[in-house]
């Protein structure tokens, strides 16, 4: 069995990462913002339709939209030339700011009433870190 190498990894990281971007820029219309306050309610368990997007709420959403895009991005851009050039730091660097996210978001969670997102995180975490929790192996040439 071979390895996912990290330097595809990180593709899946900022995909998991990005791809929260547009579902909450989309949160700051009115006329588009279901699928932002589904993933809330998804997200502050159980399905019960309690979460509204309120004027604030609907410009925190764009905010949060424009980060978790351009962190995304910056992740994707991270797995081409500097993995090439420095692959462990840009592999430290990834897992710091996973692991930032994740213990303020969750204790943000948390301090909210919101504990099931903290467990949520977990999820998120795991899958986007994946395989990078470990430096990766050389790859080692085979000779014929």
């Amino acid at each position: 069995m071979t390895s996912i190498p990290h330097k595809t990894w990180l593709k899946i990281t900022a995909i998991a990462v990005g791809a929260f971007g547009p579902v909450f820029f989309l949160g700051s219309m009115m006329g588009t913002a279901e699928p932002a306050r589904f993933t809330l309610d998804l997200l502050a368990w159980p399905l019960d339709g309690a979460q509204e997007f309120a004027p604030t709420t609907r410009f925190l959403s764009a905010l949060t939209g424009g980060f978790l895009l351009g962190w995304g991005v910056m992740i994707w851009c991270l797995s081409g030339a500097a993995h090439n050039a420095a692959p462990e730091a840009v592999r430290r660097s990834v897992l710091t700011g996973l692991l930032a996210w994740f213990i303020l978001d969750s204790a943000g969670s948390v301090a909210s009433g919101n504990v099931s997102n903290a467990l949520f995180n977990i999820i998120i975490l795991l899958v986007a870190v994946g395989p990078m929790w470990r430096p990766e192996r050389p790859q080692i040439e085979a000779t014929a």
